[in-house]
């Protein structure tokens, strides 16, 4: 008995030493990431909600704490209708990058072999040039003089070219869309590939049509990265400035484009900050209230439930 009181006795330095060493382990491993996020994503953050309370004048920015800049921000019709403006279009650059990538996705998933690693080279091959050069490739292609007018016109189709191609809202959809479709394809992919082939050949076994298959056991299944794909698309394009500076013209405006007008234009920077805020407050509740209708957990836990 003495013995075993004895080796309990050692036994407990010992395990708090594995425990201390546990700790310095995750400290070590997780602390460079805490350190490079506080420096640069909580410090600029934090400035920018003290800098959108401050005043903006022409000899400069004070820190004079003031709630000026957030009412004129929920007042003004005009940030108010552009910000309704690009909310809308995130949402409808979301379905229409949703409608075109899953048929991708899906017939990426049924393919083998040096098929697939051909599709998956051509889905990542646009991303090999910058993300300005891609969206600027489209003005000599769109624009009065540009490939599809000269083509259009050519076939007798048109005898003029056709002004609004370009800058106008229609243009940003295609402009963001062609960018961000591989952030809704790739997700979707994954979730269809990790579908066990058994389940769908079960429900064909006992009757389903394919369409039941693709609603009751495909669709759930790969939802995970269906609402993956769509966090993305829609947080890139609501924050999208390079696509609607080029391609939407004065028409095709949106709250990135204003928040940076408000910096580099007005020197009004308490402004932009207020509108900056805005912004990510606005786009964070969208997603929280989604989130407990889509089921935004299960990107994080693989399609699991508690």
């Amino acid at each position: 008995m003495t013995s075993v009181v004895a080796q309990t006795r050692d036994a407990l330095p010992s395990g708090r030493r594995a425990r201390r060493r546990i700790r310095w382990s995750l400290v070590a491993l997780l602390g460079p990431a805490v350190v490079w996020l506080g420096i640069f994503v909580i410090v600029p953050l934090g400035f920018t909600v003290a800098m959108s309370f401050w005043k903006s004048t022409i000899f400069g920015t004070s820190p004079d704490f003031q709630f000026g800049n957030y009412r004129e921000a929920l007042a003004s019709p005009l940030y108010l209708n552009l910000l309704l403006k690009t909310l809308r279009i995130g949402i409808v650059t979301t379905l229409i990058s949703l409608a075109l990538s899953y048929p991708v996705a899906y017939f990426l998933s049924m393919l083998k072999g040096k098929e697939k690693a051909a599709l998956l080279l051509l889905l990542f091959m646009p991303f090999w040039t910058s993300y300005v050069v891609r969206t600027f490739i489209w003005l000599p292609i769109l624009g009065r003089t540009g490939a599809l007018n000269e083509f259009l016109m050519a076939v007798g189709l048109i005898s003029e070219p056709l002004p609004w191609l370009i800058y106008n809202e229609g243009a940003i959809y295609l402009g963001l869309v062609y960018v961000y479709t591989l952030f809704m394809t790739l997700p979707i992919y994954l979730s269809i590939e990790k579908i066990d082939p058994r389940l769908i050949e079960a429900a064909t076994d006992l009757g389903a049509r394919p369409g039941w298959v693709f609603l009751r056991v495909i669709l759930p299944l790969s939802w995970p990265g269906v609402i993956a794909g769509s966090l993305m698309v829609f947080l890139l394009a609501v924050s999208a400035y390079v696509t609607p500076q080029l391609l939407g013209g004065v028409s095709g405006i949106m709250f990135s484009n204003m928040i940076a007008a408000q910096f580099l234009n007005n020197n009004n920077w308490a402004m932009g900050a207020a509108l900056s805020v805005v912004l990510s407050v606005v786009v964070l509740a969208i997603l929280l209230v989604v989130g407990r209708w889509a089921g935004i957990q299960q990107v994080f836990t693989d399609g699991r439930t508690r």
